[in-house]
């Protein structure tokens, strides 16, 4: 997800639709998890505009999440480690720790790490504009503390959610630590406020299912498909 036009929420393969000169102006990525599909595009980025800005590109995550960039991806073997190129004191990359209920102030925006839990550590995002709120669950199973942390948020406008299985492979999705639309239905029972609640994650091939097993489990919420291109204004 592209914020503003500075930010990006995890760096999946879909930052490959954006221009160079896009990708020249994003100054911050915020991780949710190292998981590739949530990560792949760093390395490029990175790569394509580094030479191309004057300051470093920062990347946010959870210590865990940075360390495992540093020592599986940025580690000279996968792809050169950018917070040394061109040079230490001028690099390319910077890494910014992030910790769970911090909030990030960026150009006026809070951006607040949320619980998650998934099979490495994982975070959501509150993104809060000052006027509503915008909260991106990551990947996640159920998770209690993070609804807690939802419902004490007075604005909040747009709730993002996943679901990566239709219901017959709940079992899949209880080990992998994801949802299933039964699953998903009984997480959204714990919403006190009624956003506007978007479904992401969905797999190819099973998009139709798990979003009619969705309608059907947890109709009276109204969730919707994430579309790519979608715009959230808030």
């Amino acid at each position: 997800m592209l914020l503003d036009e500075d930010v990006l929420i995890d760096a999946g393969t879909g930052v490959g639709d954006l221009s160079l000169t896009e990708l020249s102006l994003i100054d911050r990525v915020f991780v949710t998890h190292a998981h590739l599909d949530h990560i792949a595009s760093i390395p490029f980025l990175v790569d394509s505009v580094g030479g191309m800005r004057d300051k470093p590109l920062v990347v946010h995550a959870l210590q865990a999440t940075l360390d495992a960039l540093h020592d599986h991806i940025f580690n000279w073997k996968i792809w050169p480690d950018f917070a040394q190129i061109p040079s230490r004191e001028s690099p390319y990359l910077r890494y910014e720790a992030i910790e769970v209920g911090r909030k990030v102030v960026v150009g006026g925006r809070g951006i607040t790490p949320m619980p998650a839990h998934h099979v490495v550590p994982a975070v959501g995002f509150q993104l809060d504009s000052g006027d509503a709120s915008l909260v991106f669950t990551g990947d996640t199973t159920v998770c209690d503390d993070l609804w807690d942390v939802v419902n004490r948020i007075p604005s909040l406008r747009y709730l993002i959610v996943e679901t990566a299985f239709c219901n017959r492979e709940r079992d899949l999705a209880i080990a992998s630590k994801h949802l299933c639309p039964s699953m998903l239905a009984d997480e959204l029972r714990k919403l006190k406020s009624r956003p506007e609640i978007f479904v992401t994650h969905l797999k190819p091939g099973e998009i139709e299912l798990t979003m009619r097993e969705i309608e059907a489990a947890a109709g009276a919420y109204n969730p919707r498909m994430l579309l790519n291109n979608q715009v959230f204004e808030f």
